[in-house]
């Protein structure tokens, strides 16, 4: 018995280790086939006891219930040829034709099918039908005055063949119907039993199937939730996330914990390079080139910045996907994941074309439409040629960002995220306008307040960063806020148009 189990155990572990290799559209496409195939059985077993009670039982009481019918219609036209005989007025005489058109109906009802009637019932169907034709003959030959009135005791004794006939054709299609039934019963009892049986195994199997997906898709996903909610609120201290799954979900689970990692090392390398820089021009701040030297740390780690809760929620994104569809937009999402990334830590350039900047905001805003669904939608519409234009690195993302993070995303029914960039003289403005929430009119006052100063606390890192980065790198640039709460928010980046030939093409 030992051994058995044992054995069992091995057969067990090797079944799990194979579910955890394959793929979650086999692990789905294996789950509807079971439950595909329970249905079937049902079905199968449902079709088997139709054909039990409605075809075969029925016609066992069928045959009997056209032999009933005979002996009965034999006897009543016999009961009414002898009214007929005794008395032959019109009313007996309609009843007696009544009566005869009801035997030879029920007669010839039951067709001379030697293969469903049997040797036995054929026989005897054979003889009463035969009889009936000869009756048929004598009684009407009677009737017409063509026979004597001798002939009417021939006509009785023909009746009384017709009705032992029958009498032997109703027993025989009784014994025949009850061996029949008899021979149906087990099948009747079996039937259902194994029905059951079956049923109830194809149910455990999907429960069985139900409960290692559960344990390897939805855990995981589950653990990756939880570790991403964590990292949204900077805590990079979470354990790394565990899971057997060597398919598309364990790939994701093992990139996001080199993800994390990486960028937990990176943010705290940025951290104490803000605090030793902090230190290091406490002092020199009120000087221009202290400006400019943390102008030039702010476009660092402006372009270097990575806001964990957009990239988790990303990855949740992800993972929902590839339980949901195929590889393909799962390697989309990730395409343009990696195209965001690439372009924030590693352009170097003051200055990049047009081009570029509205290829990162449509990657952004493809990430952000996997995310929200039909809650967001992006238009663009550019007047100027986007590859003939220089622009400041990093301009369009963190301002569209801004109105996903605090204009789209407090809204139940979502927005628009529109991009509208022209040309003005010599001068290009660019526009980037939602219909999210708005802003107070407080704080959209003291925002205001900010583009005339130097102080950009209150406009947040990015859009800080941004306006004091084309402050200092253009003279007449200018960036304008309109926002009506509740309808939503436009901002202005007001720069000089600058044709692809620009001395920032190179960089420093």
């Amino acid at each position: 018995m030992s051994k058995y189990n044992a054995a069992v155990f091995v057969k067990m572990e090797k079944l799990k280790n194979f579910w955890y290799t394959i793929t979650i559209k086999n692990k789905i496409s294996l789950f509807t086939g079971s439950v595909f195939l329970t249905i079937l059985v049902a079905v199968f077993f449902d079709a088997i006891l139709i054909r039990l009670f409605m075809i075969d039982v029925n016609n066992i009481m069928e045959d009997n219930s056209r032999c009933g019918e005979i002996i009965t219609v034999i006897d009543r036209e016999t009961e009414l040829f002898n009214q007929y005989v005794n008395s032959t007025t019109s009313e007996n005489e309609d009843a007696f034709k009544l009566a005869m058109k009801q035997t030879k109906t029920a007669i010839y009802a039951i067709p001379l099918d030697y293969a469903r009637l049997g040797e036995n019932r054929y026989a005897q169907l054979f003889s009463l039908q035969t009889c009936y034709d000869v009756y048929c003959k004598y009684r009407d030959d009677l009737l017409d005055g063509k026979l004597p009135k001798s002939g009417l005791y021939a006509v009785y004794n023909m009746q009384n063949y017709l009705h032992n006939y029958a009498q032997r054709f109703i027993d025989l299609t009784l014994k025949e119907g009850n061996a029949k039934y008899n021979e149906l019963l087990p099948k009747v009892f079996m039937v259902p039993m194994v029905a059951v049986i079956l049923g109830v195994l194809l149910f455990s199997s999907v429960l069985e199937i139900s409960r290692m997906m559960n344990k390897s898709i939805i855990d995981p996903v589950l653990k990756l939730a939880n570790a991403s909610r964590r990292i949204a609120a900077n805590d990079f201290r979470v354990d790394d996330v565990v899971a057997k799954n060597q398919d598309e979900l364990g790939e994701l689970i093992v990139a996001f914990n080199k993800m994390k990692y990486a960028t937990g090392e990176y943010i705290g390398a940025l951290e104490e390079r803000r605090e030793a820089l902090d230190k290091l021009h406490a002092k020199e701040v009120e000087t221009l080139e202290a400006e400019k030297q943390l102008d030039a740390m702010n476009l660092e780690l402006l372009k270097n910045q990575i806001n964990p809760h957009f990239l988790f929620n990303t990855l949740n994104v992800i993972g929902g996907m590839a339980n949901l569809e195929g590889a393909s937009t799962t390697e989309e999402m990730i395409a343009a994941l990696s195209s965001l990334f690439r372009y924030n830590l590693k352009h170097q350039e003051k200055e990049v074309l047009l081009s570029q900047e509205l290829k990162v905001a449509a990657d952004y805003m493809y990430l952000q439409k996997m995310r929200f669904g039909e809650r967001v939608t992006y238009t663009v519409d550019c007047k100027v040629n986007a590859d003939n234009v220089m622009v400041p690195t990093f301009t369009l993302q963190p301002i569209i960002e801004n109105c996903i993070i605090h204009g789209i995303s407090p809204k139940v029914e979502g927005g628009t995220v529109s991009v509208e960039v022209s040309r003005q003289d010599d001068k290009l403005l660019i526009t980037v306008s939602d219909t999210g929430k708005g802003i107070e009119e407080k704080l959209l006052e003291e925002i205001r307040g900010s583009l005339g100063g130097k102080q950009t606390s209150t406009m947040g890192i990015g859009m800080g960063n941004i306006f004091r980065r084309i402050k200092a790198m253009y003279e007449d640039a200018d960036m304008k806020v309109d926002s009506i709460q509740g309808k939503g928010t436009q901002i202005t980046i007001i720069l000089p148009y600058r044709a692809g030939d620009s001395i920032y093409t190179r960089g420093d």
